[in-house]
């Protein structure tokens, strides 16, 4: 009865102690899912975003499907601030955007965006960071970029309330020099 009752024992023991491991795992794996959302976290991370466009151009007849690549490598400035750089390659494939033009497809424009960001949130739980916005004429195809080199301020601010994150990140740059 004794050896029964140990191995009772054992068992249950053991299937506590693993049911706790796994949902701590599980809880971690919940934890680095959603730092995956937040566009300035302090983790390297490599999104890629795929836009398809139909129906435009002037006469509603193009299409358009651009891939951005988009690695975000943070940075450490010192224990309070991290420099955070995200940098947009897209990718475009496009038809019939222009009467005439035919198709198109290469690298469009490249944009950088660097954001200063605490490493720690606000006390209300606020991620945010500011910085600059810098889009560098690399279009392989007049059509698929400005031929401008453009500047401005870049901003970022977030929340994460249980599994959904909440924010904006918004740039406005002005054209600094390229064709006229």
């Amino acid at each position: 009865m004794k050896r029964v009752t140990i191995r009772l024992l054992v068992l249950i023991i053991a299937s506590v102690w693993f049911s706790t491991q796994a949902a701590a795992q599980e809880q971690k794996d919940a934890d680095l899912a959603q730092e995956l959302t937040n566009p300035i976290a302090d983790i390297m991370t490599i999104p890629i975003q795929i836009n398809f466009d139909d129906n435009i151009g002037i006469n509603d007849e193009g299409s358009k499907t651009t891939t951005n690549i988009q690695p975000v490598i943070p940075f450490e400035i010192n224990k309070g601030w991290n420099l955070i750089t995200r940098t947009i390659f897209p990718i475009i494939s496009q038809d019939n955007i222009y009467p005439g033009s035919g198709s198109q497809s290469g690298l469009g424009d490249v944009t950088e965006q660097l954001f200063f960001s605490p490493k720690k949130p606000t006390a209300g739980g606020i991620i945010w960071g500011v910085g600059a916005v810098i889009i560098f004429p690399t279009a392989t195809d007049s059509k698929l970029g400005t031929e401008k080199w453009s500047l401005g301020p870049a901003g970022v601010a977030i929340t994460m309330r249980g599994p959904w994150t909440f924010g904006a990140l918004g740039n406005h740059a002005w054209s600094i020099a390229g064709d006229s």
